[in-house]
């Protein structure tokens, strides 16, 4: 019996306003592919583009293929080039050719970007209804940029600076927003370390009825925080920079009874500054609330810490230092019972933690999608453990303070604990890898991490087995970041073919050749081989950056980098 497939015809009207309901860039890739009609629309429909690297396209590119953007985000460096800060990820091009094309740009996401004062101003005189500025780790800006956009922007929304590089040139930025600026909705300047107009961000916060973020940095006091909470009762999200005063002073209870009036507080981060750390006291009230607490860079003592969370049942997301220990990592196994994200920070080389605490934080918090933890030992046995109680996790980061250190009950390598992870981690789709581990482990992750997509390696593995074992194995892997380990040419050209299907594969300090490399970038025009130039009385390298390309070598590349 045939059974004949029936089409139907829907009027593209119809499918473009199904398309509106595609929120994510992976959906709107996949259907765009399914026909020559579809498209189009999804081109013509599609105002929100993502650019992985902002070298695999041009901006010229992008916009015919999208000529209605409005809401960009781009991404520059990539990770292991953090430390390189003359590599590129220059902004100014994009801008240019946006505003020549004539588009409307309304929203801006930036990582790892080199953005200038120059290219902040020509946005701010460019784009009459820009809305939002987000700048994640990037750098080449002072305030005077900054100051540029809150003059000119007259409808912004969102001005979010994280983990920025940003030169205070001009300490007053805060005082450029006019007087009739009441549209902010999120404001982050926790990472500027300049001055601080004070008088300006109380009047420029109580003029902005819908603000529901405010970060500041470590030099606004309390007794301004205190009145910009009287301001601001509606926030769910609030950053706090200093946090010293006495717990007996008129300031305490002026604090504390501001902060019993904001019911809506659900993100608490910062505390970036104390010195009586007494005075936590006034924030319990609003710890039964909240579901996200960032103390990844306060230097709150280890009891202080843990009476803190005992009062915060409701968390989801939880990021501290390793300064809270194992005994404190059970107070958070105890109480936060909902948590779905937990980061332990390292804040000096002698970590504080063990596999004891992550062992407690996997039997208490069951729920955990995402760890990153930096211990001081770990075991296979604790690993076992958090696979067992764990088979949730999407994210798993794991960095010991020894590169390559073992067991620290049987002092074999690790192999069996990761083993496990991936085994049991069904849904698996990052992974970082550390301690003594041998190419065992990298056949587990080849044999059972299918949904993996990002994999870092770092001091691991034996042998060029260990890299084909990953890459052979792993159909979804998109970036891969590999130093210090023994994987050479073998691996690197055993199939050239699998890159085509990657973002991106760095490997430093590996043993990789300049021979090896140029014999890829010939058999593989669609990518760009950029390697550091060679030192040393032989070829081998010390970098390579590998990743997929739509329009050929970069112009920008700096001296020390050679593209293949």
């Amino acid at each position: 019996m045939v059974v004949m497939a029936k089409y139907y015809y829907f009027p593209e009207e119809v499918v473009e306003h199904v398309f509106d309901y595609l929120t994510c860039h992976r959906d709107r890739n996949a259907v765009s592919v399914v026909c020559k009609s579809w498209y189009n629309i999804e081109r013509l429909s599609r105002d929100k583009v993502l650019v992985g690297n902002c070298y695999a396209v041009t901006p010229e590119r992008v916009i015919a293929r999208f000529p209605r953007l409005k809401s960009l985000t781009l991404k520059g460096k990539p990770d292991s080039y953090v430390f390189s800060p003359h590599w590129g990820g220059f902004l100014h091009p994009w801008i240019e050719t946006i505003v020549s094309t004539g588009l409307h740009l309304e929203e801006l996401r930036l990582k790892r970007m080199v953005v200038s004062d120059k290219t902040l101003h020509l946005i701010s005189q460019s784009f009459p209804n820009f809305k939002s500025l987000v700048l994640v780790g990037c750098q080449g800006f002072s305030t005077d940029g900054i100051a540029a956009i809150a003059s000119n922007c007259r409808f912004l929304r969102e001005l979010d600076l994280q983990e920025t590089l940003a030169d205070d040139a001009r300490g007053q930025w805060l005082s450029c927003f006019p007087d009739d600026c009441t549209t902010l909705v999120s404001l982050n300047f926790a990472s500027l370390r300049g001055q601080v107009d004070f008088v300006a961000l109380v009047k420029l916060v109580a003029r902005c009825p819908n603000l529901r973020s405010l970060r500041v940095n470590c030099l606004v006091p309390l007794p301004v925080l205190q009145r910009i909470l009287l301001q601001a009762p509606q926030l769910v999200d609030l950053g706090v920079g200093s946090f010293a005063t006495n717990p007996v002073s008129e300031t305490y209870n002026k604090l504390k009874n501001a902060l019993q009036k904001c019911t809506s507080i659900r993100n608490l981060s910062g505390f970036l500054s104390t010195v009586d750390t007494s005075c936590l006291r006034a924030i319990y009230p609003a710890c039964k609330s909240l579901t996200s607490l960032n103390l990844s860079r306060s230097p709150i003592s280890s009891s202080k810490l843990c009476e803190l969370i005992h009062h915060c049942r409701k968390l989801e997301c939880l990021w501290i230092r390793d300064i809270i220990g194992d005994k404190g990592l059970s107070i958070v196994a105890s109480t936060c019972k909902e948590l779905q994200e937990l980061r332990v920070f390292l804040s000096t080389e002698f970590s504080g933690v063990t596999e004891e605490g992550l062992v407690a934080v996997s039997v208490g918090c069951p729920k955990l999608k995402s760890l990153s933890y930096m211990c001081r030992q770990m075991t296979n046995a604790a690993l076992i453990t958090v696979a067992k109680n764990c088979p949730n996790l999407v994210c798993f980061i794991l960095q010991t303070v020894s590169p390559k250190m073992p067991d620290a009950m049987t002092k074999r390598p690790l192999d069996e604990g990761f083993g496990a992870i991936v085994q049991s981690c069904k849904g698996l789709k990052r992974l970082r890898l550390s301690g003594l581990l041998t190419d065992q482990v990298f056949l587990y992750i080849g044999m059972y991490a299918e949904q993996l997509k990002t994999l870092t390696i770092h001091f691991a593995g034996d042998s060029d087995d260990g890299m084909l074992y990953v890459l052979n194995g792993c159909k979804k892997l998109k970036k891969l970041d590999i130093k210090n380990s023994p994987f050479g040419n073998v691996a690197l050209l055993a199939d050239v073919r699998k890159y085509e299907t990657m973002r991106s594969l760095c490997m430093l300090s590996c043993q990789v050749t300049l021979g090896a490399c140029k014999a890829l970038a010939q058999e593989m025009p669609t990518l760009n081989v950029e390697i550091t130039s060679p030192d040393g009385h032989d070829d081998k390298i010390e970098k390579m950056y590998l990743y997929r390309t739509l329009v050929g070598p970069r112009r920008d590349a700096p001296n020390f980098v050679q593209t293949l």
